[in-house]
């Protein structure tokens, strides 16, 4: 397939994430008000698009609490920047084994919900996209396995669909292409599909440009794409995917650092991905665009 660079490109801003960086740096936001306001600045940066988690206040650790998504959604839509609103729905399908003697009972960490739990915050607040990882898959953590079997991505993602929230296919592996492409076929997903290529996440898909193109490969034509990679090779990955034809995500929950030695803040990551799309001939687009591309209704704040 021909490279064809996309020159309208929106930028999504990955705020907080759920991963263990809480202790490493002070900019990861862990309220709901930090994570807003960080959401809110990444906003006013050229971000398009905000996707969040929400983690412990006191403690930084991942969270599922309703009231935090609430709070995080309603600060969000009552600033004065607009923004398309994407919550994850990753949570809840973590499983660590006791060992590789003994795997049960399994270990401290594991949270394993059911299909309409984990999707519970986003009936709550229907954000105009949200995450469906489209696949089971070995992590880094020696026993630690995130499951995500055909069965709930049917239902999560019928769900999705139902409630009139986006689905974003968080795609970190070629077979989660290929799952993707049969949940349209079955109606469970809408045509114009909308999909993140997760790039080198220990272990799916390495971040070779081989990999990423034989990924890109696999979208179809009629979706819509963005791509990230991990630490140093975040600002890499912006370029790479606009040549591609992709849009960008950067932001906290994948690469905590500006420069060698410099933590970052999510605005100053968005800036810069601003900055190289620019750079490449492109345009960086705002959500009323990408509401359009994507065929997203803007929602207004929840009533209480």
């Amino acid at each position: 397939m021909p490279l064809e660079m996309n020159r309208e490109v929106f930028i999504t801003c990955a705020v907080t994430g759920s991963g263990g960086t809480q202790d490493r740096s002070p900019h990861v936001p862990r309220s709901p008000k930090q994570i807003a306001d960080s959401a809110i600045a990444a906003a006013k940066a050229g971000a398009a698009v905000v996707h969040c988690h929400v983690r412990d206040p006191e403690t930084g650790a991942p969270s599922r609490r309703l009231d935090l998504y609430r709070e995080v959604t309603d600060r969000i839509r009552d600033a004065e920047v607009d923004v398309v609103l994407n919550l994850t729905a990753g949570m809840g399908g973590d499983i660590v084994f006791g060992g590789v003697e003994a795997p049960f009972p399994v270990a401290e960490g594991t949270d394993m919900i059911g299909a309409s739990e984990r999707v519970a915050h986003v009936a709550e607040c229907l954000p105009e996209i949200c995450t469906l990882d489209c696949g089971t898959m070995n992590f880094a953590e020696a026993d630690y396995v995130m499951t995500n079997t055909p069965g709930a991505l049917r239902a999560m993602g019928q769900m999705m669909t139902d409630l009139g929230v986006k689905p974003e296919i968080e795609a970190f592996d070629t077979g989660h292409l290929w799952f993707a492409k049969q949940l349209v076929k079955e109606g469970v997903l809408a045509p114009n599909a909308l999909v993140q290529l997760c790039m080198g996440v220990p272990w799916g898909a390495p971040d070779d440009l081989n990999t990423f193109m034989a990924m890109v490969n696999n979208v179809p034509d009629d979706w819509t794409f963005s791509a990230f990679s991990l630490g140093r090779h975040q600002m890499a990955y912006v370029a790479a995917s606009v040549l591609a034809g992709g849009n960008v995500r950067v932001g906290l929950e994948d690469n905590l650092w500006l420069d060698k030695g410099v933590l970052a803040e999510n605005w100053q990551l968005v800036e810069r991905a601003g900055t190289i799309i620019e750079n490449l001939g492109a345009r960086v687009i705002g959500p009323a665009e990408v509401r359009e591309k994507l065929g997203l209704v803007k929602r207004a704040p929840v009533a209480t």
